[in-house]
């Protein structure tokens, strides 16, 4: 296996993995009590959705902005972990897999972009 390959199964197993922790924690783990469950999911999984057809075809332009994705998940879980102990290991969770995210898809972009330049150089 290529480091690209390995880097964007990386990222994937981040971002689905996020995509479904966070339906399971809001849904039915710790559901939302001040607005419903339907704009909490619509503000919080939604941001997830958009890059997930570049992110499932391996385009290098939507691995390369999904960073910023990540890194507001990264925000958001360590905030949750630092002031809600219920819900600390979710949070936790969350955090490593917007690691797993943001360093799968930035490695990704640089390895397959490299690939991509050596193959272009062969040719």
């Amino acid at each position: 296996m290529s480091n690209s390959r390995f880097y964007y199964v990386l990222a994937l197993c981040g971002h689905l993995g996020l995509l479904g922790l966070l339906i399971v924690w809001n849904v039915w783990l710790y559901p939302p009590t001040i607005f419903p469950v339907a704009i909490v999911l619509l503000f919080y999984i939604g941001p997830l959705l958009l890059p997930l057809q570049g992110l499932l075809h391996g385009r290098l332009y939507t691995h390369a902005w999904v960073h910023f994705l990540a890194l507001f998940y990264f925000t958001v879980g360590v905030m949750i972990a630092a002031a809600n102990r219920e819900e600390r290991w979710y949070a936790i969770a969350q955090v490593v897999l917007s690691i797993m995210l943001f360093m799968g898809s930035m490695l990704y972009v640089r390895y397959r972009a490299r690939e991509q330049r050596m193959n272009a150089q062969n040719l």
